[in-house]
């Protein structure tokens, strides 16, 4: 009898250390024991090539266009021992749900001309967008979202690029933060940086 008694203590101690195990920060202490990673932001250049930056014609002959670019984004677990037991659960996974652009000068503090951008005088306005795209634990996502809006190209200081045949080049890097939730409500949020070039560059 006293055998069958410590049986069922070991049985209930490995239970409950299993269980402990299983419960990520998401479940202890609401915070996500997933997170977001952005692999990489592609843009095109001016041939409409998939690249590493942005060539951004401020106008095509007559007609202004929006910038479209790509962000590759997985999710990862944080803690990732429990796994190994019982599997990643469904509630590890993020759903993108919006992004901010903002754009900055070239950071080069050595520089004694450097200063921070003027949103509207030396950068293009911020913005924020919206999506719905769901990314599973170890899965990876394309998604294609606007960077350089239509908006931003009829307004200082893309307007003043108009006239210059591609002689005045504008450089900016574009900060892009995603953000979304996992499947318990957690918010979580990845950051990435993609260089834009803007001109008028020659119609062919």
């Amino acid at each position: 009898m006293k055998r069958t008694k410590n049986i069922f203590k070991i049985t209930a101690i490995l239970t409950a250390a299993i269980f402990l195990l299983s419960c990520s920060p998401t479940e202890n202490a609401s915070q996500s024991n997933s997170q977001l990673i952005v692999l990489s932001i592609e843009g095109k250049d001016y041939k409409g090539t998939t690249a590493d930056y942005l060539q951004s014609d401020v106008i095509a002959g007559t007609t202004i266009y929006a910038d479209p670019a790509t962000a590759n984004l997985t999710v990862k677990l944080i803690n990732p021992a429990p796994v190994s037991l019982l599997g990643t659960s469904q509630y590890n996974a993020i759903t993108v749900k919006r992004y901010t652009v903002t754009y900055l000068l070239p950071s080069d503090p050595d520089n004694p001309d450097y200063r921070l951008s003027v949103p509207g005088v030396d950068t293009p306005y911020s913005f924020e967008g919206t999506m719905t795209i769901m990314i599973d634990v170890d899965a990876t996502a394309a998604i294609s979202f606007i960077i350089v809006r239509e908006v931003a190209k009829a307004e200082p200081p893309l307007l003043g690029l108009y006239d210059i045949g591609g002689e005045g080049v504008l450089e900016v890097k574009a900060r892009v933060d995603f953000y979304g939730q996992d499947m318990v409500g957690n918010w979580v949020e990845a950051t990435g940086f993609l260089t834009i070039f803007f001109t008028n560059y020659a119609d062919e």
